[in-house]
């Protein structure tokens, strides 16, 4: 079955950075978008970022140059890079495959002085 297991979560001050990690599993990981959504509390969950197969990202206009989505096909692991951290990108992250069809657990992010 599809597993994702993300990872790298934490507590960070502003302006700090943070690398998400999503390991993939139970389906052809290479042919298949990857993308990253986050729920702050209280709010619906919103899109972040995501990769295409060919590699190929795009980005919600709130984290456009300040986060890089990427993948390694080898080790089925998609990666969110996020710098010049805010308090409102304080979420749960979650990885999914597409644009939500399948979703992992999440991971917490705190962005606090």
């Amino acid at each position: 079955q599809v597993q994702l297991v993300e990872s790298g979560g934490g507590m960070v001050q502003p302006g700090g950075s943070l690398r998400l990690s999503c390991a993939a599993s139970g389906f052809i990981f290479s042919s298949n978008a990857m993308a990253w959504y986050r729920q702050a509390p209280g709010k619906q969950r919103e899109f972040v970022a995501i990769i295409l197969d060919s590699g190929l990202p795009k980005y919600a206009e709130s984290t456009k140059g300040r986060f890089t989505i990427s993948r390694d096909n080898a080790q089925s692991t998609v990666y969110l890079q996020m710098n010049n951290l805010k308090s409102e990108d304080t979420a749960v992250y979650y990885c999914s495959v597409e644009y939500g069809v399948y979703w992992g657990q999440g991971t917490q992010v705190i962005v606090s002085a």
